[in-house]
Protein backbone atom coordinates (compact mmCIF):
# COMPACT_ATOMS: atom_id res chain seq x y z
CA UNK A 1 0.00 0.00 0.00
CA UNK A 2 2.12 2.50 -1.12
CA UNK A 3 -0.29 5.57 -1.14
CA UNK A 4 -1.69 7.35 1.83
CA UNK A 5 -5.00 9.69 1.24
CA UNK A 6 -5.26 12.51 4.03
CA UNK A 7 -8.47 10.78 5.48
CA UNK A 8 -6.70 7.75 6.58
CA UNK A 9 -4.23 9.60 8.67
CA UNK A 10 -4.71 9.05 12.08
CA UNK A 11 -5.04 12.35 14.50
CA UNK A 12 -3.02 12.37 18.17
CA UNK A 13 -3.49 15.35 20.66
CA UNK A 14 -0.78 15.50 23.11
CA UNK A 15 1.02 18.73 24.72
CA UNK A 16 -1.45 21.24 23.06
CA UNK A 17 -0.46 20.38 19.69
CA UNK A 18 -1.99 18.16 17.36
CA UNK A 19 -0.14 15.64 15.28
CA UNK A 20 -1.32 14.09 12.21
CA UNK A 21 0.18 10.92 11.34
CA UNK A 22 0.17 9.26 8.10
CA UNK A 23 3.92 7.32 7.38
CA UNK A 24 3.92 4.51 9.71
CA UNK A 25 3.60 0.37 10.34
CA UNK A 26 -0.14 0.69 10.20
CA UNK A 27 0.17 2.29 6.33
CA UNK A 28 2.67 0.49 5.37
CA UNK A 29 5.78 2.02 6.26
CA UNK A 30 8.27 -0.58 7.85
CA UNK A 31 11.57 1.83 8.77
CA UNK A 32 9.79 5.28 8.99
CA UNK A 33 7.41 7.77 10.97
CA UNK A 34 6.19 11.21 9.12
CA UNK A 35 3.56 13.21 10.51
CA UNK A 36 2.65 16.93 10.11
CA UNK A 37 2.51 18.67 13.07
CA UNK A 38 0.06 21.71 14.08
CA UNK A 39 1.22 23.96 16.89
CA UNK A 40 -1.48 26.88 17.51
CA UNK A 41 -0.09 30.03 18.05
CA UNK A 42 1.77 30.74 21.67
CA UNK A 43 2.46 26.66 21.89
CA UNK A 44 5.45 25.72 24.06
CA UNK A 45 5.53 21.77 23.84
CA UNK A 46 8.38 20.33 26.59
CA UNK A 47 11.67 19.76 25.79
CA UNK A 48 12.42 16.15 25.56
CA UNK A 49 15.56 14.12 24.60
CA UNK A 50 14.45 11.90 21.94
CA UNK A 51 16.15 8.12 21.06
CA UNK A 52 16.55 8.76 17.29
CA UNK A 53 17.20 11.04 14.80
CA UNK A 54 14.19 13.53 13.64
CA UNK A 55 14.26 15.97 10.83
CA UNK A 56 11.64 18.97 10.78
CA UNK A 57 10.43 20.77 7.92
CA UNK A 58 8.28 24.14 8.18
CA UNK A 59 4.89 23.98 6.13
CA UNK A 60 3.31 27.36 7.42
CA UNK A 61 4.09 30.12 10.09
CA UNK A 62 6.99 30.33 12.21
CA UNK A 63 8.57 28.06 14.74
CA UNK A 64 11.07 28.21 17.45
CA UNK A 65 13.20 24.33 17.44
CA UNK A 66 15.95 24.25 20.05
CA UNK A 67 17.97 21.31 19.62
CA UNK A 68 21.01 20.11 21.60
CA UNK A 69 20.50 23.66 23.20
CA UNK A 70 20.72 25.65 19.73
CA UNK A 71 17.93 27.57 18.72
CA UNK A 72 16.59 28.98 15.37
CA UNK A 73 13.10 30.73 13.97
CA UNK A 74 12.11 28.97 11.25
CA UNK A 75 10.17 30.09 8.42
CA UNK A 76 8.33 28.47 5.58
CA UNK A 77 10.82 25.75 3.53
CA UNK A 78 13.42 25.94 6.58
CA UNK A 79 14.45 22.19 7.71
CA UNK A 80 16.54 21.24 10.92
CA UNK A 81 17.85 17.95 11.90
CA UNK A 82 18.43 16.83 15.37
CA UNK A 83 20.28 13.75 15.88
CA UNK A 84 19.42 10.90 18.30
CA UNK A 85 20.61 11.53 21.90
CA UNK A 86 19.50 15.24 21.45
CA UNK A 87 17.03 17.42 23.64
CA UNK A 88 14.49 18.54 21.23
CA UNK A 89 12.36 21.68 22.43
CA UNK A 90 9.49 23.28 19.81
CA UNK A 91 7.54 26.75 20.36
CA UNK A 92 5.28 28.56 18.05
CA UNK A 93 6.02 32.22 20.19
CA UNK A 94 3.59 33.85 17.02
CA UNK A 95 -0.06 34.87 17.16
CA UNK A 96 -0.72 32.49 14.23
CA UNK A 97 -0.59 28.61 13.77
CA UNK A 98 2.50 27.05 12.40
CA UNK A 99 2.07 23.61 10.57
CA UNK A 100 5.66 21.31 10.52
CA UNK A 101 6.38 17.79 8.64
CA UNK A 102 8.92 15.56 10.78
CA UNK A 103 10.24 11.70 9.75
CA UNK A 104 11.98 9.70 11.94
CA UNK A 105 12.37 6.25 12.22
CA UNK A 106 9.58 4.03 13.46
CA UNK A 107 10.25 3.30 17.70
CA UNK A 108 11.05 6.80 18.52
CA UNK A 109 10.82 7.35 21.96
CA UNK A 110 11.49 10.66 23.80
CA UNK A 111 12.13 11.38 27.75
CA UNK A 112 11.03 14.11 29.14
CA UNK A 113 12.71 16.66 31.68
CA UNK A 114 11.07 14.38 34.69
CA UNK A 115 12.59 11.18 33.59
CA UNK A 116 9.28 9.91 31.88
CA UNK A 117 9.35 8.62 28.39
CA UNK A 118 6.72 8.89 25.53
CA UNK A 119 6.87 6.77 23.53
CA UNK A 120 4.29 8.49 20.67
CA UNK A 121 1.79 6.20 18.92
CA UNK A 122 2.68 8.88 15.41
CA UNK A 123 6.17 6.84 15.28
CA UNK A 124 4.82 3.09 16.13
Amino acid sequence: MPFIRSDEAVVHEIHGARFVSYVRPGSGSRDLAAWRCEIPAGTAGPAHTISQEETFYVLSGRLRLTIGGESAELGVGDAAVAPAGAEVAVANTTDHPAHMWVTTRVGLSAELADGSTITPPWAR
